[in-house]
């Protein structure tokens, strides 16, 4: 027999729902019919799978320690990956990470190491986290390979599931830094549809909806230009594939050396320059009032400033 108490990262979610992640290799249908036999018990009596956990709550499953291990998965825990992972903001539940240009934020391919091993890599280090529970600490917004900065993670899952909770409506407001081609002298709101083509890792913008289109904006404002190129700060208003890349491009800026979306070729650059600069936070209470209206910014990375410097001068 084994007993677990639940904490602060497990609560929050029904006990099937959880029964699902810490018995992972155990499908639906033998976890109801061990919870109705009584073999699965929540704070001693007979459990449905639909009550809400709460911290303190004992669940006790009555299997034979190989049984348990069989449906655990369980594996001699591994380490995961470390590397100079930045860290802008954390407390108990949130960390928000400076993702650097060239990082995957999650994995294309089941060899991939991204952004989210080496942030599990970084907890595990400093002792917050250990394989094998039933949460898994996770980000909870992407940015593609070549674009840098702020990416949220959630270290609980309380974290993980206000975070993401914030980002769906759209309350947690966004900035990203970029170059692009032409003259740009007014700020605007720009709207249209998205289309991706998957196999192509590419999308379109279109200007009415159709099948497949998802309604997109975005917001910029001009800070500097040179007469060929412009330093734009970006509002990511909605968060879809490839948006400001493909938006800007839309309306004739691509982005200083994006190829894919009809930016020239530069001698020497090998990718666009797209930095997720700052993110503002709602006014926030509780567990989370730490992020209370805060503001929090990762600093721009070496090669593009040095290219701002270049093309716009201090």
């Amino acid at each position: 027999m084994r007993e677990i108490v639940i904490g602060k990262n497990e609560s929050g979610q029904r006990l099937d729902k959880y029964l699902q992640k810490y018995l992972r290799e155990a499908n639906k249908s033998f976890l109801y019919k061990m919870l109705r036999k009584k073999n699965i018990k929540l704070n001693g009596a007979k459990a449905s799978g639909g009550e809400m956990l709460k911290p303190g709550d004992r669940v006790a499953i009555y299997f034979s320690e190989d049984t348990l291990q069989k449906f655990r998965g369980e594996r001699k825990v591994s380490q995961y990956p470390v590397t100079d992972l930045t860290v802008v903001y954390e407390d108990e539940h949130v960390a928000l990470l400076n993702k650097p240009a060239g990082m995957l934020s999650q994995k294309a391919k089941k060899e991939d190491v991204t952004l989210v091993e080496y942030f599990l890599g970084y907890l595990q280090q400093i002792g917050q986290w250990q394989p094998g529970g039933s949460f898994t600490p996770g980000i909870c917004n992407r940015l593609d390979r070549n674009t840098s900065g702020i990416v949220i993670a959630g270290k609980s899952l309380m974290g993980l599931q206000k975070m993401s909770e914030l980002l769906k409506e759209r309350r947690v407001d966004k900035y990203y830094l970029t170059i692009v081609e032409g003259v740009m002298t007014e700020p605007a709101v720009v709207r249209g549809y998205l289309s991706k083509d998957t196999e192509k890792n590419q999308v379109r913008i279109y200007e009415e909806g159709g099948p497949g289109r998802v309604r997109i904006e975005t917001g910029y404002e001009p800070l500097k230009n040179n007469g060929d190129y412009t330093l734009l700060k970006v509002k990511l208003i909605t968060g879809k594939t490839h948006q400001i890349r493909s938006h800007l491009a839309s309306i004739g800026h691509p982005l200083l050396c994006d190829i894919k979306y009809g930016a020239r070729k530069q001698n020497g650059q090998t990718s666009f320059f797209l930095h997720a600069e700052k993110v503002c936070f709602p006014a926030m209470e509780g567990e989370f009032s730490g992020l209370d209206g805060k503001v929090i910014t990762a600093p721009i990375p070496p090669r593009f400033e040095n290219m701002i410097k270049k093309l716009f001068g201090k």
